[in-house]
């Protein structure tokens, strides 16, 4: 073999194998349906327990809904106790409202319909990391964002054939002021997207905003029978609703759009040290949420989200993919299907600043564990470093390549006739091999997953290649990914409509 390499032509086959790494790793399905099971860590007497406890929260404790007058009202027309901001609720009316009229399943309809996602049941969307200030690659290390990042982020997704939705706000462009930083954003998902995307939450105003720049495009009266955002809102953990969230909340159940209502807990400092203490208090906190949607609209698809983590008990940084939020978001997941209600968890989440070993096994460890527990839509499945902190061109690739490889995987065992082989055993028989037969030449294109980073080649040949890590060859690809993108195209009055509507908010 080493005779071969040496009197081999200089850079043989390395023209092949950079292509055949370039080709998408995974077919472009709009969304996952999972043939494989949800893994369940609590059976039903478990699950009641957690159930139980958030009930005596929501009773006992009970919630508050600050500053927000009209939400208070609500709640006492619909039988709580209202006390101040402090709500109580009677036991069951959280979950009563929202079995009575939130969608199990929905359609989020994307600008090109055939990227429309599927929420809730066994399908699974993959979203990109979401709210970082900063940015960091090989060649600038880390620094603030600016919108030519959140531009750059937004086409990075669109090529990403395992990524199903563009996000919200793939990085925080801080070279743009607070206040209207939301339209530019908007803008960018609309025209250099066309999967489905998330609107603005950081007022009301703005997710007023969202909503117009999409009936824009897809017409007052579909948005208004047809979900076309989904957005995401925080609780103010532990156990508080504020007005902020609550009035983009609010925008958004008017108007039939999608909320990803997610308590917010750091395991130790937001909800107990506990699996199960967190478990309860973040049931309670998302059932408030949930069923306040149900008042504002009857029938306002919601999703439930579970953001948990922890915190080490010695610096009081937050962790990520350690054990005990992989037990709460297994919980969380099975808390939803029994609630009736799409479930979201994080995905590629970890506390490393760099794209490192630290990195990879935290972000596996989460991405992993999300698939198995079932979740409908994955946040954060590409780009997150440094616990949110920063959005990672080379991490971005590095991720979306590992959700290529959970799409294959979550499609299960093939047990057509092609998938049992029969054939090829019986042409091959005892003692010989199966690279020349025909069911292999029938299936030697699409037979493996094919990672578009990692490098499977001898020593020598890795070598004579330049000897890059992962990192370094993730760069090379987000470069070339930019370089080839194409913007989907756009009816011209719609742009044109969209920027009129961004220069008139804008001039105020």
């Amino acid at each position: 073999m080493s005779e071969v390499r040496r009197t081999r032509a200089p850079g043989g086959g390395r023209a092949a194998r950079r292509a055949a790494r370039a080709r998408p790793a995974v077919s472009a399905v709009p969304y996952l349906t999972r043939q494989i099971p949800v893994y369940e860590v609590l059976g039903a007497e478990g699950l009641e327990i957690i159930e139980n406890n958030a009930e005596i929260i929501l009773e006992e404790t009970g919630i508050e809904f600050r500053d927000d007058a009209e939400a208070l009202a609500l709640w006492k027309q619909a039988g709580a106790d209202v006390d101040g901001c402090r709500v109580r609720f009677p036991r069951g009316l959280c979950r009563a409202l929202i079995q009575a009229s939130a969608p199990a399943e929905f359609v989020q309809h994307a600008r090109n319909p055939a990227r429309s996602v599927k929420l809730g049941g066994a399908h699974t969307v993959f979203a990109p990391a979401y709210g970082s200030p900063f940015v960091r690659s090989l060649d600038e290390g880390r620094r603030y964002a600016t919108l030519e990042d959140f531009r750059s982020f937004a086409k990075l997704t669109y090529m990403a054939p395992a990524l199903h939705h563009a996000g919200g706000t793939l990085c925080e462009p801080v070279d743009l002021p607070v206040d209207t930083r939301h339209l530019d954003m908007i803008y960018t998902h609309l025209r250099y997207s066309d999967k489905p995307f998330m609107g603005s939450v950081t007022a009301p105003e703005r997710a007023e905003d969202t909503v117009a720049m999409a009936q824009l495009v897809f017409g007052d009266a579909f948005v208004e029978q047809n979900v076309v955002v989904t957005s995401l809102v925080n609780a103010n953990s532990p156990m508080t609703w504020d007005a902020t969230m609550l009035g983009a909340l609010r925008v958004y159940a008017r108007h039939n759009q999608a909320v990803i209502v997610t308590p917010f807990l750091l395991a130790g400092a937001m909800s107990p040290v506990t699996a199960a203490g967190t478990c309860a208090q973040l049931l309670a906190e998302a059932l408030a949420g949930m069923a306040f949607a149900q008042l504002v609209r009857p029938g306002a698809p919601v999703i439930f989200g579970a953001f948990a983590s922890s915190i080490s008990m010695q610096s009081g940084a937050p962790t990520f993919g350690t054990p005990e939020p992989q037990l709460v978001q297994y919980v969380a997941a099975a808390l939803a299907r029994r609630l009736g209600v799409p479930f979201r968890s994080g995905g590629g989440l970890c506390a490393s600043k760099i794209p490192d070993a630290q990195a990879a096994y935290e972000s596996a460890n989460t991405l992993q564990h999300g698939l198995l527990a079932g979740v409908n839509f994955m946040l954060h499945a590409a780009g997150w470093l440094e616990g949110g902190l920063t959005m990672g061109y080379e991490k971005f690739v590095l991720d979306a390549d590992q959700v290529g490889m959970l799409q294959v995987f979550a499609a299960g065992v093939d047990l057509s006739e092609n998938g049992q082989a029969m054939d090829a055993i019986r042409e091959v028989g005892p003692g010989a091999h199966f690279l020349g037969c025909a069911h292999t030449q029938a299936n030697f294109e699409d037979a493996f997953y094919r990672s578009s980073i990692a490098d499977n080649n001898s020593f020598e040949q890795w070598q004579a290649e330049g000897a890059l890590d992962a990192a370094q060859r993730a760069n090379a690809v987000w470069k070339r990914l930019l370089a080839q993108y194409e913007a989907p195209a756009i009816d011209p009055g719609v742009d044109e409509a969209l920027l009129d509507f961004v220069a008139r908010r804008k001039a105020g």
